[in-house]
């Protein structure tokens, strides 16, 4: 995909509403590895209330050194975010495309997160 086609796509994916509106987009993508990455993380994702916050987090499974499935649970934003968020974090986790490029592709400025 070409840097133009790239920021094209990135921009048009930040006019939705929500991250399952840029999911379903994504799926939809003509670029056959976008599609196919999207597709594949459908049913991952899990909506959980924490400190007053509703809370979407990536959820995973995948086995330990010893053979033993354990749960892997990432959060990726809040509901009401900006969805810049999750596509940033879509173009990093499928195609190591760094966040801070995806938000200027989109025309945003990237915050990197604090540190707890």
């Amino acid at each position: 995909m070409q840097q133009n086609e790239f920021e094209s796509l990135v921009v048009t994916l930040c006019e939705a509403e929500d991250l399952p509106q840029v999911l379903e987009l994504l799926k939809e993508n003509q670029d056959e590895e976008i599609a196919t990455a999207a597709q594949s993380l459908s049913g991952q994702f899990a909506l959980a209330d924490a400190e007053g916050e509703q809370r979407i987090y990536h959820v995973t499974t995948q086995p330990d050194e010893q053979g033993n499935e354990q749960e892997y649970v990432e959060h990726i934003m809040n509901v009401g975010d900006d969805v810049i968020k999750f596509v940033a974090w879509f173009f990093d986790s499928q195609f190591d495309v760094k966040q801070k490029q995806t938000y200027q592709a989109a025309g945003k400025t990237y915050k990197q997160p604090k540190r707890s």
